[in-house]
């Protein structure tokens, strides 16, 4: 009888579970996980509450938001138990009563806003849930760690419009950002246009003060050059006009020859009076050389010139 009665009096609480004893129907203790004595045929076990983190699904239900549209939501409720008594003794049935009061006060918060804010503010949606559940079971020892809300379908011809006005909207997105790009290449064309044109006149500008500071030194060099003749000339050296006079005409020559136009030279021109000319300039040069001016030599007279028959081509 002994053993019978101390074996009635072990109770081993699984990890997870907390069991509440109760006297003679009155709540005493809880009894914790493991082994556990109580007074057989006095205590005996109330409630085995489940202390783990539970999940209770809400079904799918109906809303009406504020702007009349029709929705379909479920969801989800995470809790656990803290309190074993209060959860055993403070509330009847307490899978229905939180399923109940989620359920209602989801109708309240959703029914409350419009159908944009159910589609975009789902973060908000489950904060004012979560908040107001879980100050509505505090006193049953229960603490609920979250509320979501997992599904809104509104109705199909109000997803046909969303979609429309979603499609709409993207087209309108898509001709602005192309008007914005074609401006933006509008504005570096023009910028690369006018940077174009700041460069090419500052070539010119350049090539211009280029061209004038050549032909400043040229005219340097040109009156260096004269101020030399007339130095000789003024000297008494006879050679330096002859041989500024024979330039002269050879330039004058040469241009006749590389004009393109001119096919025929119409005014007497012998090539003994270029090649004399040329042989004082060269007789030019050895005096100078040497040191030893000399009086040039005269060129010969033009030759008569010949004029050409009537079938002889003119050259």
């Amino acid at each position: 009888m002994v053993v019978a009665f101390v074996v009635a009096g072990v109770t081993v609480v699984r990890q997870g579970y907390q069991y509440t004893i109760e006297r003679f129907g009155r709540f005493t203790h809880v009894a914790h996980p493991g082994f556990n004595l109580i007074v057989p045929f006095v205590d005996r076990v109330g409630r085995k509450v489940n202390m783990m983190e539970q999940v209770l699904d809400i079904p799918g239900q109906e809303i009406i938001t504020k702007d009349n549209a029709m929705v379909a939501v479920d969801g989800v409720v995470f809790f656990q138990v803290l309190e074993p008594a209060k959860a055993a003794y403070e509330v009847s049935e307490l899978y229905v009563a939180i399923l109940q009061l989620t359920t209602t006060n989801l109708r309240t918060v959703m029914g409350s806003m419009d159908l944009d804010e159910l589609l975009s503010k789902r973060d908000e949606i489950n904060a004012r849930l979560l908040n107001v559940v879980d100050h509505a079971t505090g006193p049953w020892g229960i603490k609920i760690t979250r509320v979501e809300v997992k599904d809104i379908r509104p109705p199909q011809d109000i997803s046909n419009a969303m979609a429309r006005q979603m499609k709409a909207e993207r087209e309108k997105r898509a001709a602005i950002l192309e008007s914005e790009g074609l401006r933006a290449s509008e504005i570096l064309r023009a910028e690369g246009e006018k940077q174009s044109q700041i460069l090419q006149a500052e070539g010119r500008r350049e090539a211009a003060f280029r061209d004038a500071e050549a032909r400043e030194r040229e005219a340097e060099a040109e009156a260096k050059a004269t101020q030399m003749v007339s130095d000789a000339i003024a000297n008494g050296n006879a050679q330096a006009i002859n041989y500024f006079i024979a330039q002269k005409y050879v330039e004058a020559v040469g241009q006749f020859a590389t004009s393109p136009n001119a096919k025929t030279i119409l005014f007497p021109v012998e090539a003994t009076q270029l090649i004399g000319t040329l042989g004082g300039i060269g007789e030019l040069a050895k005096d100078a050389l040497a040191g030893n001016p000399t009086p040039p030599a005269a060129p010969p007279p033009p030759a008569p010139r010949k004029r050409p028959g009537p079938f002889e081509q003119q050259g």
